[in-house]
């Protein structure tokens, strides 16, 4: 057990909306959990862990077993989260049995997923679905098995490391934002606090004991008195009219709300629901439902909020509209600007620059796709085999196989029985699945900012398209970065991040101008992707280029660019160059940077249309071949 899991939860200090939203899901688990967002440092973990503590109390208080705290690894695989077939009963004693997984030990406790937003996709669909209906329902490799799991579901993320889908985050019940206070005072408490429990953990816990123990008591009788609580027909009203004032997509949002409010009535020790539970649910409960774009900025706008729920009042004060009567039966854009071209450099005096023009609107774009097969981590782009996909095989190497190939391991166990006795499948007969899904990728935007792209209509254009494929990555998965070149070098812009909304942030305005060092970019892409497979080996690079192909400044701008591309295509890393030129007289030269990079090209216009669809493909073919 660490340190921080024996910090008492009331010696934090700050963070109330925090710890309130975390009791409120104690009080009513059916709440849905808490997504915990923050950056490092801002005792996400020491929270939850206190908060498991004090829920141990409030279970013992009220005279019952619960509380305790399991956390599921970020590594974890779905046998071992939801349970699996017991191998070793089945292989010693022919039984068939059920070997639960983490959600039946996280039943009447704490269910801690720190980083859920690197957890695979499919995973969070379970635990959510567990969450929200307290039970689990198992049917695989022939195992039918149902048991309870009611437990309080909490997440932690950072965003800057990538964000939930929106379908996953409205699965989250409640969503809080945490940062470190500016404030020099709450800062100094802060390291004064953490300084005094580590001088001595076990007097600084004492310290804190009697009230620790006596939130401990007050979840006990909110927990008691929540079935009792009363919703008013009026603050139903209330609930519906916020919500729609706020356009949330379907229901779910009305329903949290609603179990919400009920659970911070019971908290204040009241038996009816009145509209400060009602504002302190939505505060919780909509700020990461209105999000619909990952380019939109996070939170709610406390003014608009104030709006909502006077327009909400209105709506509970008025009378409910009466059914309808039952009908009768019947009867009787623009085109990208033309290209600038690289300005000369005045003499003893620096390129001009100038910030970039604001991105055109993103658009829906076709699939760029790295060729071949992968091993990456379960997403959306390129064909990989890894323990998502479908079932194309059995085999007999534990690294290639994901869960057991119980047909393949029965005809193995057939094939050399003797016939006597029952067949019972030995260790040798094990056969693993081979799957085949999709896997996200590393994809690498590589931004030519020079002079020559430096046109207010056509570095809006690329901005505008690079914002499209950002949202494409974020769909499909990926993890992203952005390069741009200009003047006399290239510049990590966004090292690699699952954040589109931090790349679209950078994005938003750069400097543009000067001359175009290609070499010096396509350099730059090829010492990240250098530097990411040493972190993770399996997932591949894709080089997006977009640039008009021209090189200029220093020795040699030519034969540079081309020793640059053949470094990058040493590397094996997968490449697309999207030509950026719309001069009436084209000359081709990123075609030729395409052809160097064994790369498609696409036109910029292309990446609207379907003929990608098409260029990709004959380069899917290409590598497979």
């Amino acid at each position: 057990m660490t340190a921080d899991a024996l910090y008492p939860f009331s010696a934090l200090v700050g963070h109330d909306r925090l710890k309130l939203a975390l009791v409120l899901c104690a009080v009513r688990p059916d709440i849905g959990g808490v997504l915990i967002r923050g950056e490092k440092g801002t005792a996400k973990s020491t929270a939850v862990r206190g908060l498991a503590a004090v829920l141990m109390q409030s279970f013992r208080v009220a005279g019952g077993d619960g509380g305790h705290l399991v956390e599921l690894p970020i590594g974890a695989t779905e046998d071992r989260v939801v349970g699996s077939l017991d191998l070793q009963k089945v292989l010693r004693d022919g039984e068939h049995a059920f070997s639960p997984g983490l959600l039946a030990r996280a039943h009447r406790g704490v269910l801690y997923v720190d980083e859920v937003n690197l957890l695979h996709d499919h995973l969070v669909d379970v635990l959510l679905d567990a969450a929200a209906m307290g039970r689990v329902h198992i049917e695989r490799d022939g195992v039918s098995h149902s048991h309870d799991a009611r437990f309080v579901l909490i997440g932690t993320m950072n965003p800057e490391e990538g964000e939930l889908r929106p379908q996953l985050l409205d699965r989250f019940g409640l969503t809080v934002d945490v940062a470190a206070s500016r404030d020099v005072d709450v800062r100094a408490e802060v390291i004064r606090q953490r300084l005094d429990y580590e001088a001595d953990p076990a007097a600084y816990a004492a310290r804190y004991a009697d009230a620790d123990a006596e939130l401990a008591r007050h979840i006990a009788d909110a927990r008691a008195r929540v079935a009792a609580v009363i919703l008013p027909d009026g603050e139903l009203r209330r609930i519906a009219a916020l919500c729609a004032a706020f356009d949330v997509d379907g229901m779910r949002a009305d329903l949290v709300v609603a179990r919400t409010a009920v659970a911070h009535a019971a908290w204040r020790g009241v038996d009816t629901v009145a509209e400060e539970d009602i504002r302190v649910a939505a505060e919780l409960a909509l700020p990461h439902r209105r999000r619909r774009d990952p380019f939109d900025d996070p939170g709610l706008d406390s003014e608009r909020l104030d709006d909502a729920m006077t327009q909400a009042g209105e709506a509970a004060d008025a009378d409910p509209e009466p059914d309808p009567e039952p009908d009768p039966p019947p009867g009787g854009g623009s085109a990208p600007g033309d290209a600038a071209t690289d300005a000369a450099p005045q003499p003893h005096s620096a390129p001009p620059t100038r910030p970039s023009a604001a991105p055109s609107a993103a658009f829906r774009t076709k699939a760029l796709v790295v060729p071949g097969v992968g091993e990456g981590a379960p997403g959306r782009r390129s064909r990989a085999r890894n323990r998502t996909g479908t079932v194309v095989a059995a085999t007999t190497d534990p690294q290639t196989g994901h869960g057991m190939h119980v047909f393949g391991t029965l005809l193995a166990a057939a094939g050399s029985h003797d016939g006597a006795g029952p067949l019972r499948p030995g260790p040798d007969d094990v056969r693993r699945a081979v799957r085949e899904g999709r896997e996200g990728n590393l994809v690498i935007f590589v931004v030519d900012a020079s002079g020559s792209m430096a046109a207010r209509d056509r570095m809006s254009a690329v901005s505008g398209a690079t914002l499209s494929l950002l949202r494409d990555a974020y769909q499909r998965r990926d993890k992203v970065a952005v390069i741009t070149f200009r003047g006399q070098d290239a510049r990590v812009l966004l090292p690699p991040t699952s954040s589109v909304y931090v790349a679209s942030t950078r994005l938003a305005r750069f400097d543009t101008g000067g001359r175009t060092p290609l070499a010096q970019g396509l350099l730059a892409a090829r010492d990240m992707v250098v530097r990411e497979r040493a972190r993770d080996r399996a997932r591949r690079s894709l080089v997006v280029v977009l640039t008009d192909g021209r090189a200029t400044g220093g020795p040699d701008p030519l034969g540079r660019t081309r020793t640059a591309a053949a470094r990058l295509v040493a590397e094996g890393a997968a490449a697309v160059v999207v030509d950026c030129e719309t001069s009436y007289i084209r000359l081709e030269l990123a075609g030729d940077l395409a052809r160097r990079l064994n790369a498609p090209s696409v036109r910029l216009d292309q990446l609207r249309a379907d003929a990608l669809t098409a260029v990709v493909k004959r380069q899917a073919d290409r590598g497979a071949a």
